[in-house]
C-alpha cells in the first residue's frame, strides 16, 4: 500500500503543481458574471433585471444596489415556495434535485434549502481542491492509500415529489465521486442507517476492519463516535483501533472548545484541518498549516458579499436592515467581524447565511468564523460573539485543569437584573460553582472593553452551573436529531433558555 500511497501522493501534488494560483477578487467577478447570466431568464432574474445588471460597468455595485438582502424566511416565503408548489425556473434554471434540511443551531423547524445539481458539482470540486491542498500538509505518503471515516447525517435521503431531502452532509456523502468510494468508510450500507445509536453501534463493532487515516465530521458527534468505539473494543484510546489515523477534518463549529477533550481520546497528536461546508454551499477550507484560519472557495459557485458587524445594522432577530452597507472581497480589512452574505448556484441572492467572520489574511481570502448573528451576546451592551465566549471556555481549561466540551447561556433577566447566566458541560471541573463564575468574569473584564463596561451598569455578574457533557447532546436529540449537522447552540434567548433549564432540572 506504500507504494499506492506514494503514487496518489505524486499526483496530488503534480495537480497542486499544474493548478494556476486563483486571484480571489477576479475569480469573485466571474462567479458574479456567470450567476447572473445563468439566471437572468428565471423568474428571479427578470423581477430584478439581470440582464440590464450585465450591462453595467461596475456590475457588483449595481448588483448590491438592485437585490435586497435575503434570510431564509423571507426568500422561502416570497421565492422558494414557488418551487414547492411545482414552479420551474424560479431563482435558479429548472427546479432543485435535491434540498437540504436545516434547523442548524436555531429553532425546531427544518429548512429547506434547494440544492442544485450545480451546486452538487461546486461542493465536490471544492472538495477536490481540499484534497489537493493536503500536499501543504506534508503528510506521510502512506497517509494518502488509507480510509477516510465520513460521519454526518444518513445518506437515505427521503423521496419528494421530483427531489430528494437530507441534510446536506448525507446529500454530500450520496454524491461522492465513484474514484473516492473505495476509501470511503463506513460504506453506502452503514451511512444510510438513519438512527443515530445504531449507526453508531454498527460502526463500533466493524471498526477494526478498517484502516482509517483520516476522520471527518463535527467534533462533538466524532468524539462520541470515538468514545464507543473504545468503549465497544475495551482499549485505552482510538489509536489502539485505528493505529494509522493522522488527521480530523473539522467542520460546522470552532475546534477550540473540544480541543481538550478530543486530544484525550489519542494517542498521538494528529493534523486537525477546518472546513467550512453549510447547508447552503461549500464555503472555505484550511489549505495550509501555517495557520488556522480558512480559505473561501472563491472559484467555485458561491459569491461572497460582507456587511459590517455592527449593532445598527442587526436586528433583534438577527437579520440585517435593509440600508446596511455592504462590501465586497477587494475592500474588506483585517480583522472585523462581517456578517457573511452569499449568492448561489442553487438561487440563493444575497442571502443572509447566519454566520460573522473575520479576515485574517486578505490577499489570501482567508477567514475564521466569529460567531453567528443570532447568538451575538449584546442584551446589556456586552457585545460578546461566539469566539470570545469560546477564549473564555478555554481560559477556564486552563485555569481549572479541566475539558469543557460544550457550554451554553443567556442574558438572563433576575429580580436585581440581568445575570449572564452560563451552563457548563464537563465530568471533572470540580471547583465551587461561585469560584468558576468570579473567574470567568474577571476573564471577560480584563479582555473584552464592552463586557467592562456593561458590568457598571445593568449587567449585574455571572452565574454558572456545571453539568454532564452528555446533557447538551441529549438536548440536542430531544429537539433535533443527534448526528450530522445538529450544533449546539452556544447562545439563548430567554424563552429557548426557560425550555433549556427546564429539561437539565432534575
Amino acid at each position: 500500500m506504500e507504494i499506492l500511497g506514494n503514487l496518489i501522493k505524486g499526483a496530488i501534488n503534480l495537480k497542486d503543481k499544474l493548478t494556476p494560483e486563483v486571484n480571489p477578487i477576479e475569480a469573485q467577478e466571474q462567479v458574479l458574471k456567470h450567476l447572473l447570466e445563468t439566471a437572468k431568464d428565471t423568474q428571479f432574474g427578470k423581477a430584478y433585471k439581470f440582464k440590464s445588471l450585465l450591462e453595467s460597468d461596475t456590475i457588483a455595485e449595481a448588483f448590491a444596489a438592485t437585490i435586497p438582502y435575503f434570510d431564509y424566511n423571507e426568500i422561502s416565503e416570497q421565492w422558494w415556495r414557488k418551487l414547492h408548489n411545482g414552479e420551474e425556473n424560479v431563482t435558479w434554471p429548472g427546479t432543485p434535485s435535491y434540498y437540504a434540511l436545516s434547523s442548524g443551531t436555531t429553532g425546531n423547524s427544518s429548512k429547506r434549502i434547494p440544492v442544485t445539481d450545480a451546486m452538487v458539482d461546486a461542493i465536490r470540486h471544492a472538495g477536490i481542491q481540499q484534497v489537493t491542498a493536503l500536499n501543504n500538509f506534508d503528510l506521510p505518503a502512506d497517509f494518502f492509500s488509507k480510509e477516510v471515516m465520513m460521519l454526518g447525517s444518513s445518506t437515505k435521503l427521503a423521496e419528494k415529489d421530483n427531489h430528494l431531502e437530507g441534510e446536506i452532509s448525507g446529500i454530500s456523502a450520496s454524491n461522492i465521486p465513484f474514484w473516492f468510494k473505495g476509501y470511503y468508510k463506513p460504506g453506502e450500507d452503514i451511512a444510510k442507517i438513519d438512527d443515530w445509536e445504531t449507526r453508531v453501534e454498527t460502526i463500533a463493532k466493524r471498526a477494526k476492519s478498517w484502516d482509517i487515516g483520516a476522520l471527518s465530521g463535527i467534533p462533538s458527534w466524532i468524539e462520541l463516535m470515538m468514545k464507543e468505539v473504545i468503549k465497544y473494543h475495551k482499549v485505552k484510546n482510538i489509536h489502539e483501533v485505528w493505529p494509522n489515523l493522522q488527521v480530523f477534518t473539522s467542520g460546522g463549529v470552532a475546534f477550540g472548545p473540544y480541543e481538550k477533550s478530543f486530544n484525550a481520546l489519542l494517542e498521538k497528536p494528529i493534523t486537525v484541518i477546518d472546513t467550512y461546508l453549510a447547508s447552503e454551499g461549500f464555503i472555505a477550507f484550511q489549505s495550509r498549516p501555517e495557520t488556522e484560519a480558512m480559505q473561501l472557495v472563491t472559484n467555485n459557485g458561491v459569491y461572497f458579499e460582507f456587511v459590517p458587524f455592527h449593532p445598527d445594522y442587526i436586528k433583534p432577530d438577527g437579520s440585517i436592515v435593509e440600508n446596511a452597507p455592504s462590501v465586497t472581497l477587494k475592500d474588506v480589512k483585517l480583522d472585523q467581524d462581517y456578517v457573511l452574505i452569499i449568492s448561489t448556484v442553487s438561487g440563493a441572492w444575497r442571502y443572509l447565511i447566519g454566520d460573522t467572520i473575520a479576515f485574517t489574511d486578505v490577499e489570501r481570502a482567508e477567514i475564521k468564523i466569529t460567531g453567528r448573528t443570532k447568538f451575538f451576546l449584546n442584551t446589556v451592551g456586552s457585545q460578546l460573539s461566539v469566539n470570545k465566549l469560546d477564549d473564555a471556555i478555554q481560559f477556564l481549561e486552563a485555569e481549572f485543569s479541566t475539558t469543557i466540551p460544550e457550554y451554553t447561556l443567556c442574558a438572563k433577566r433576575f429580580n436585581d437584573g440581568f445575570y449572564h447566566t452560563w451552563y457548563i458541560g464537563s465530568n471533572d471541573l470540580k471547583a465551587d460553582a461561585s469560584v468558576i463564575a468570579s473567574a470567568l468574569d474577571a476573564f471577560l473584564k480584563s479582555t473584552n472593553k464592552n463586557y467592562k463596561v456593561a458590568r457598571g451598569k445593568a449587567l449585574e455578574g455571572v452565574k454558572v452551573t456545571v453539568i454532564s457533557p452528555d446533557v447538551f447532546l441529549n438536548w440536542s436529540g430531544a429537539n433535533k436529531k443527534k448526528g450530522g449537522q445538529v450544533k449546539m447552540e452556544r447562545v439563548m434567548g430567554e424563552d429557548k433558555f426557560k425550555d433549556w433549564e427546564d429539561f437539565v432540572a432534575p
